[in-house]
């Protein structure tokens, strides 16, 4: 039985490659992430052989998961990135990441954050409103430099995915609006210290079609026509990320689809020569993780039963943020012959900490469940909730695992603060 690539059952034990879960949970204890680097791998090879002999750069869109192991691992593929934050431009160029091959997006870029990009000198600046176009003016005259830009337009475009992933609506707060868009271009190319070099554009996550892309695209086609026959050319097209992962039974995009179809109507209207920059986060990591922890309890009731496990809300917010359903596996075989349907809930004082509801199990306390397509926001969302340590990373390679990144103690949670007297 396969349940997601490189984590497979074998004589009835769910392993991470050739490790079995349970001797990774006797030696590190749970709750724990675990990562598989050939999951890593198989998944970026799908966008290195989607863009082969094609003008695309793939930058990874590490909000999904910004552990520097994953990040270099990538990097040594030959991955640009996708920040949103001063401290995700610092853990890319911590692993050695090019910044020629790093765009910086987000909608609220601090001034302390683009002199340490400009600093840097990172591939673009994917700009997000005409406030944002003035400020970055300012601080790279104050540095008496030339900040590359690209406009993030919103082409209204519904992504048909959950309200909270979806970004290219009108009434989300991401981009310029494709109808101002021309008028702001203009604006841009009149600010000094200011080079315009790209069209950008992002409509979601978690999308599992390829026509709300196409749909997208069509307008940013034309606006790019517009642009060029007032004096301003583009020399990238950045399509942003999105493309969804099987967390049940998806049918999804592949990134040779998206490229096919992108490029073909690209070369239908003589703009093929255009670099294509993707963001993909998610479809690189998701499926490259679980989240693996204990039943703690079991408690029956009349009309619900909860298997109290040590992993909680803190450690994967997405169910009770999303209502995101994840697929949950029994690690080893049943303990008995009794089947319920339970709820797996946390600790976490709050009714909204939970991880599944209505899955059948014949469950016993002490035993292991892996939360499955936990690679993607799942660690970079965590938290202290309840003044709960973030659990350890493990990366496995083969037949060896690695921490990647140690448990957290409670003590190193409060060592910042200073009570007063």
């Amino acid at each position: 039985m396969t349940v997601a690539p490189h984590f497979d059952f074998k004589n009835g034990v769910l392993h991470a490659e050739n490790v079995p879960l349970p001797a990774l949970a006797r030696q590190f204890g749970t709750p724990l992430y675990v990562y598989s680097r050939q999951a890593l791998r198989d998944a970026w090879e799908s966008y290195r052989s989607a863009a082969e002999n094609r003008n695309v750069l793939v930058c990874f869109g590490m909000k999904a998961n910004s552990n520097l192991a994953v990040l270099n691992e990538f990097r040594k593929l030959g991955a640009g990135f996708d920040i949103v934050s001063g401290g995700e431009l610092a853990r890319a160029l911590a692993v050695g990441a090019d910044p020629g091959k790093i765009v910086f997006s987000g909608v609220g870029k601090q001034a302390w954050e683009m002199q340490a990009a400009l600093k840097a000198g990172v591939k673009c600046f994917n700009v997000e409103s005409e406030a944002e176009l003035a400020q970055l003016a300012q601080v790279a005259g104050q540095m008496d430099v030339v900040a590359p830009v690209s406009l993030r337009v919103n082409p209204d475009v519904d992504a048909q995915t959950h309200p909270y992933i979806s970004t290219g609506l009108k009434e989300n707060k991401f981009g310029i609006a494709i109808e101002e868009a021309v008028r702001v271009y203009q604006y841009a190319s009149q600010l000094q210290n200011l080079r315009i070099v790209g069209v950008d554009c992002h409509i979601g996550s978690q999308i599992t079609e390829v026509s709300p892309y196409l749909d997208a695209l069509d307008k940013l086609i034309a606006l790019i026509q517009t642009l060029a026959g007032l004096g301003i050319h583009i020399e990238h097209l950045d399509l942003g990320g999105g493309l969804g992962i099987r967390y049940t039974d998806e049918t999804l995009v592949t990134p040779k689809t998206l490229l096919d179809q992108v490029f073909e109507r690209l070369a239908a209207k003589g703009l093929d020569s255009l670099q294509i920059v993707l963001e993909p986060g998610r479809s690189l990591v998701g499926n490259a993780g679980i989240l693996l922890t204990t039943v703690e309890y079991l408690k029956h009731g009349d009309t619900k039963n909860f298997a109290i496990v040590d992993a909680a809300m803190n450690d994967l917010i997405r169910p009770t943020l999303y209502d995101a359903w994840h697929s949950v596996e029994q690690v080893g075989p049943p303990s008995h012959d009794e089947v319920r349907t339970y709820d797996i809930v946390g600790p976490i004082c709050e009714s909204g900490d939970w991880l599944a509801r209505d899955r059948r199990f014949a469950l016993k306390q002490g035993e292991l469940l892996a939360i499955m397509s936990a690679g993607a926001y799942a660690f970079t969302m965590a938290s202290h909730y309840n003044t709960r340590p973030r659990a350890a990373e493990i990366m496995v390679d083969g037949d060896n695992c690695h921490v990647v990144r140690p448990r957290e103690t409670i003590e190193s949670l409060f060592a910042g603060e200073i009570p007063l007297d």
